[in-house]
């Protein structure tokens, strides 16, 4: 059974161990209250404008993993207002940092389909909920820098996205998993009210393409391909 340990290494295990199971799921009374919400009232009232770059290139259906820069706590409305059911027809299933899932904060990102992930130990049961959800084409959101920077730089991202795109790719025959690079900026990059945000979408990495051979090599590749395709979409045309 595979794992991902604290250097983000693939290993495997030798004695099993009881875990928690992982489990997540969309409410659908507050994600028809809370996603309108934002949209239509809270980001017209707090920004001064919202333009998103690059729809076109967001699958219509099968397993997506959307990977966008981190730069607000406002990326949680950010990118469903860029992506999720009023776009595309489905909402997101965002895979968190544990201190992500605190307080009101956390609550609304279980009720809303997200679910935590540790990432200096991931578990077993954190990392294969993931893949669970991309075998049921499910469209899930990694922010693959791993933290919060508002410097509007890329910063080195976290090779754990790659590990658990190529784990549901190669376990289920003709998967067809596709990673969406995605930039978030904010004028100024430290939002407040009145302040303009731009959302960049690129096109996408298929995951079949880096599915033969060294899976190690195979996940610094993808990595490097998807930090690559970051840094061309990043510089925001407006702000």
């Amino acid at each position: 059974m595979l794992i991902l340990d604290s250097d983000q290494s693939c290993t495997k295990m030798s004695t099993p161990t009881k875990e928690t199971s992982v489990s997540s799921h969309v409410s659908p009374w507050l994600a028809s209250i809370v996603y309108p919400l934002g949209r239509y009232l809270v980001l017209p009232f707090y920004f001064k404008s919202l333009e998103v770059i690059g729809i076109d290139n967001l699958p219509k259906q099968g397993p997506v993993i959307l990977a966008p820069t981190h730069r607000s706590r406002w990326d949680a409305l950010i990118v469903p207002f860029a992506t999720g059911r009023h776009v595309t027809g489905r909402d997101l299933r965002f895979m968190v940092t544990v201190d992500e899932m605190k307080g009101l904060q956390g609550w609304l990102i279980r009720q809303l389909g997200g679910f935590a992930v540790n990432q200096k130990h991931p578990t077993i049961a954190s990392l294969r909920h993931g893949v669970e959800l991309l075998h049921r084409g499910e469209m899930l959101v990694i922010f693959p820098e791993g933290n919060i920077f508002q410097d509007n730089q890329v910063h080195p991202l976290k090779a754990g996205l790659a590990r658990l795109a190529l784990q549901a790719e190669t376990s289920y025959a003709n998967l067809g998993i596709k990673i969406v690079p995605m930039s978030l900026h904010y004028d100024p990059m430290i939002p407040r009210r009145g302040c303009r945000v731009q959302v960049k979408i690129g096109s996408p990495l298929s995951v079949l393409d880096y599915s033969q051979g060294s899976v190690k090599q195979n996940a610094q590749s993808l990595m490097q391909d998807l930090e690559s395709a970051l840094h061309q979409i990043d510089s925001p045309k407006l702000l």
